[in-house]
C-alpha cells in the first residue's frame, strides 16, 4: 500500500482561525484541493457558519473568501497509509507540526473537523491559551443531519474576520 501525502496549509499570515481535518481523502488528494469530494459538506457548513455561500464558488474563489475572512486550512496528518478515505483506516501516520500554528500572532481559535482530527490535534497542540473547538465531521460518512452539524459549526462565526 502506498503512502498518501496530504496537502500544504492554506492561510494568510493574519489568520484568526484554523480548521484542521485529519488527512485529505482520495478525491481531495487527486484534485489537490481541500474538501473536493462532492458529498463532503465542508464548504456548505463553513459558508453557513460565516454567512456566505461558499458552495457555489469555484475553489480559487473559496480560498480567496477564506483568506478575506482570515480562516486557514490544514490537516493534522501529513502522510499515512490508508486504503480508501476513511479515518479509521489510517495507519503509520506522520503528523504535521500543527503546534507551529500557535506562532500565528492573530490566531484566536483552532477547530477540528471530526473526531480523529480532534483526538490527534489536541494531543499535538497540548495545552494552550486558545479555544480548541471540536466539530462534527463534514464527511458524508458522518450521517448526522445537516442542521445538527450546522448548529455546531456556527460557533466558528465569532473567530472570523
Amino acid at each position: 500500500m502506498s503512502v498518501k501525502v496530504g496537502l500544504p496549509p492554506i492561510a494568510r499570515a493574519d489568520a484568526r482561525l484554523f480548521i484542521l481535518g485529519s488527512l485529505a481523502g482520495d478525491a481531495s488528494l487527486a484534485a489537490r484541493r481541500y474538501y473536493a469530494h462532492p458529498t463532503n459538506q465542508f464548504w456548505r457548513l463553513l459558508g453557513h457558519a460565516i454567512g456566505e455561500e461558499l458552495n457555489a464558488l469555484d475553489y480559487a474563489a473559496r480560498l480567496e473568501r477564506l483568506g478575506d475572512r482570515r480562516i486557514g486550512l490544514w490537516d493534522v496528518i501529513g502522510s499515512a497509509t490508508r486504503p480508501g478515505s476513511l479515518d479509521q483506516a489510517i495507519r503509520d501516520a506522520n503528523h504535521n507540526a500543527i503546534d507551529t500554528l500557535l506562532n500565528y500572532p492573530e490566531l484566536r481559535a483552532i477547530a477540528f473537523n471530526g473526531r480523529a482530527s480532534a483526538a490527534i490535534g489536541r494531543r499535538l497542540i497540548g495545552s494552550c491559551r486558545l479555544p480548541l473547538i471540536d466539530l462534527p465531521s463534514s464527511s458524508a460518512a458522518n450521517t448526522r443531519p445537516f442542521d445538527e452539524k450546522a448548529a455546531a459549526w456556527a460557533q466558528l462565526a465569532p473567530f472570523v474576520g
